[in-house]
């Protein structure tokens, strides 16, 4: 996200020409649309993954032994895996972990959007030119018509 964020200041400082006329815009304009693809995807899969951590965060069963927290996901399997947080309380590990995976899905969506939103831009700028219809007679012809009546 952050090369897209420096690939888009170059963007900027390119002087701009009507229909991509020079190679370095064009290349620059390609460049910033294949990375901002890319950061989207990488944003969505780290929501995902963070959402599937705080699922599961939510279902552990945590007994603190020593200075470690233990996590499991199922206290009657014997062959369950556990996590073991070392030198954290479980109520912090709880508190804060969870509050850590929610920020962490709110922001990553959050670059999601603008991702997509800069996609968005970059491909209607250059695919999506709509003409709304066509013009028979000229604009001033078209004045004058309309008062004689």
């Amino acid at each position: 996200v952050c090369v897209v964020a420096l690939v888009g200041f170059v963007l900027l400082c390119i002087s701009y020409q009507p229909d991509e006329k020079t190679c370095a815009q064009f290349t620059v304009k390609l460049l910033y649309f294949l990375l901002s693809a890319l950061a989207l995807v990488a944003c969505v899969l780290a929501v995902a993954f963070a959402a599937h951590h705080y699922l599961q965060l939510i279902k552990f069963t945590c007994d603190t032994i020593q200075d470690s927290c233990q996590c499991k996901l199922d206290t009657a399997d014997p062959l369950g895996r556990t996590f073991v947080y070392r030198d954290t309380d479980c109520g912090s590990l709880s508190s804060m972990l969870s509050l850590y995976l929610l920020l962490q899905m709110a922001l990553n969506l959050v670059a999601a959007l603008v991702c997509l939103l800069m996609c968005f831009v970059v491909w209607k700028h250059r695919y999506q030119v709509f003409y709304v219809g066509v013009r028979f007679q000229p604009l001033t012809a078209a004045e004058g018509h309309g008062q004689q009546v």
